[in-house]
């Protein structure tokens, strides 16, 4: 191929006040550089949108430093190699990293990882065989220690973390009940991902529902959402139980902090809350990425995604995700098969 001259990016040009909108986002046209040693150029296919990126947003650091005015936004992108200046990343290679973005990215051997196209869609690379998968690998079975027949509750059960943590608990022989929004977005998670309930916390009687499907009670929480959910959730939680805390999706646009009204039954049930993020547990990924890969193969692991075509399109289909229009992985294919 012609080396490209230049890149479409897009920056990031306000911070939010609440949710985004398309004014926090422009998309520009910068130089290519020329690769040195050790540099690689990646053509990018497609972007994963995350709502961790809407934290990075803020005036002041989360767990992970916040953008700057200008600066590219973060997200993983999946892509080949097109240009090399590494010979241990040879053209051709296929690959995930946190590129941003862009149509073209430069980085090198330790910003990528090598992925399979000949075993599965390159783009569940982003989703349930990459860092989403493996988010619910480690929420679940490194931080929870979910045991067979115990019970799991997930929230933000359609989405893209959410409908692995449950697949998973079923394959573990556990009772799965996920939280969701609509009737659409349930009947994906009984149907699809083989859920055995799934509650909508749209309804209006969604608190008297919950605790009718958690019966005698909750071993496992999978908290992706936090704020009212989370507090519903606390007194059905049975003794000694355990919550992984993966996201806080219903406060990333809120104006102020959610005050939990339940914090005792922490106490009283002696419960474990643990707040975890990917890059914290590498030691564990390729643990979680082999069972990820072999329930694919084996068709145990199913996935849905929602595709906006376009990098023009990048931000209108992230601000969409942050108000729930996504069922599974959101992603943008940048560039058309």
């Amino acid at each position: 191929m012609n080396r490209p001259l230049s890149t479409r990016v897009v920056t990031f040009a306000r911070r939010p006040n609440g949710m985004p909108d398309a004014s926090c986002f422009s998309l520009e046209s910068r130089p290519l550089p020329a690769l040195g040693e050790g540099q690689v150029l990646v053509e990018n296919h497609y972007l994963s949108l995350d709502p961790y990126i809407r934290m990075r947003m803020e005036a002041k650091d989360s767990y992970a430093p916040v953008m700057a005015i200008g600066e590219t936004m973060v997200g993983r992108t999946v892509g080949q190699v097109v240009e090399t200046r590494d010979a241990a990343v040879p053209v051709g290679s296929w690959v995930v990293g946190r590129l941003g973005w862009q149509d073209y990215s430069v980085g090198t051997k330790a910003d990528v990882q090598f992925i399979h196209p000949d075993r599965a869609p390159i783009s569940a690379y982003l989703g349930s065989l990459g860092s989403t998968g493996i988010t619910a690998w480690i929420g679940l079975v490194h931080i929870a220690g979910v045991k067979q027949g115990e019970s799991v509750l997930v929230s933000a059960a359609s989405g893209a973390v959410g409908s692995v943590v449950g697949q998973l608990a079923k394959a573990r022989g556990c009772r799965v009940v996920g939280i969701a929004g609509g009737a659409r977005k349930c009947a994906v998670v009984r149907e699809r991902f083989g859920f055995d309930d799934c509650v909508d916390y749209k309804a209006p009687d969604f608190t008297e529902r919950l605790a009718e499907a958690a019966g005698s009670g909750f071993d496992v929480y999978f908290d992706n959402v936090g704020g009212p959910i989370f507090d519903a959730t606390l007194p059905l939680m049975r003794l000694f139980g355990r919550i992984p805390l993966c996201g806080l999706v219903s406060q990333y646009n809120a104006a102020e902090p959610y005050g939990v009204r339940n914090l005792r039954e922490v106490f009283n049930k002696r419960l474990t809350l643990r707040g975890f993020v990917l890059s914290d547990h590498r030691d564990v990924w390729d643990s979680a990425t082999r069972e990820l890969e072999q329930a694919y193969a084996e068709g145990r692991l199913v996935y849905e995604e929602t595709v906006t075509d376009g990098l023009d399109n990048a931000a209108q289909a992230f601000i969409s995700m942050l108000q729930g229009g996504n069922i599974g992985k959101q992603l943008v294919r940048i560039k058309a098969a």
